[in-house]
């Protein structure tokens, strides 16, 4: 049972990894699927390119990242029809990634009949969320009736990076409270007691909570109706706007931190209050995610930002030494996984590389075993 091969269907990419353990045999990513001029014309095919190129001797499994699993779905699943049935059912929360996560479910079974497939749900791991983290205070029976509640994403990352966070601090898993912070053009926080997600940035969608590359995170909802109002754009023009031409891209015109913190450096106003705007709303949620969990010990960056710019990083923790956080400029310069505070500091801050592949592998192995 000790390959396997995990899928991984982005709106635009499918990335791959076979492993055979711990061990990497083969990876790869297919990029601009469905693009004019680009890849593979869809995802179907794109899957079905991955597949006829691997070894696929000794195969024991397919696990499947499926991005949102709803209120049905709080742990990964062997697939089956009806499985399959029931994300089609979840489109409509997450129109731009499951119809992409399905395409692949629905190759990989057809190439590979006797071989059991598994989907591990991003929104699973903040299953745990209390009922008062979950709930948004508006009329019940509207909420229940269209499935309004917080579902959180980017839960593989979250789980893996505090697991590996216990790992590298030497403690139980089952005893560490931590922030983890995913900080890619995607971004979200997350806290985690003793292994169980409580609370979690993103909502009922990946746009509520930090500013990202391009979506505007947290905002007062009555812009949404102010620019229906008095700028008569209509429901799509403001979701475009908000998911696509918002964050740093709509702030400064790019949605790379590279590129905005370049700018900055180069007295670029526009991108050094992007920059502010970016670190604030971090620094906002690190301490309402303390006041939380009670006891913080430690706080991970991961994902491209947050593995790579040493800059977000000291800013976004600025000023929270009463609470015993503080980044240690010699080690936040470095690289690989690390811890960045202070020796001896209260709460260790910690640079993790996420890893969610190999978080789909164990929990598909998890599921087959």
């Amino acid at each position: 049972m000790s390959r396997i091969l995990v899928l991984n269907s982005g709106s635009s990419s499918v990335k791959y990894r076979l492993y055979d353990g711990d061990d990497v045999l083969d990876k790869g990513t297919v990029e601009r699927v469905g693009e004019p001029g680009g890849g593979p014309a869809d995802h179907e095919s794109a899957v079905r390119e991955i597949i006829d190129r691997l070894d696929r001797t000794g195969l024991a499994g397919v696990g499947h990242r499926v991005v949102h699993g709803g209120r049905r779905f709080s742990a990964p699943v062997l697939i089956d029809d009806a499985v399959v049935s029931a994300i089609e059912d979840l489109v409509p929360l997450a129109p731009l990634h499951n119809p992409a996560n399905l395409a692949g479910i629905r190759v990989a079974r057809e190439a590979l009949p006797e071989t059991p497939q598994v989907a591990v749900f991003d929104t699973a791991f903040h299953h745990t969320l209390p009922d008062a983290a979950a709930t948004y205070a508006i009329d019940r029976a509207t909420a229940e009736r269209y499935d309004v509640r917080r579902y959180g994403f980017h839960g593989t990352s979250h789980s893996y990076v505090s697991r590996r966070a216990a790992e590298l601090l030497g403690r139980p898993y089952a005893e560490l409270n931590s922030i983890t912070l995913h900080l890619g053009n995607g971004a979200s926080a997350c806290a985690v007691a003793g292994g169980r997600s409580v609370a979690t940035s993103m909502g009922m969608s990946p746009l509520e909570g930090l500013v990202m590359g391009t979506r505007s995170g947290d905002l007062d909802p009555t812009i949404i109706f102010h620019l229906r109002r008095a700028g008569g754009m209509g429901v799509d023009e403001i979701d475009d706007l908000l998911n696509h031409r918002s964050g740093l891209l709509g702030l400064t015109g790019a949605n790379d931190m590279r590129e905005v913190l370049a700018r900055r450096d180069t007295g670029d106003p526009a991108a050094a209050l992007a920059f502010d705007v970016y670190c604030r709303r971090i620094t906002g949620y690190v301490g309402a995610y303390y006041a939380l969990l009670g006891r913080v010990d430690t706080i991970a960056f991961t994902a491209g930002v947050g593995e790579h710019a040493a800059a977000v990083r000291s800013a976004s923790l600025a000023g929270l030494d009463r609470l015993g956080i503080a980044v240690d400029p010699t080690r936040n310069d470095g690289a690989g996984d690390r811890v960045v505070s202070p020796e001896g500091a209260e709460v260790a801050v910690l640079v993790i590389g996420t890893d969610e592949e190999r978080e789909i592998a164990r929990e598909t192995r998890e599921v087959l075993a």
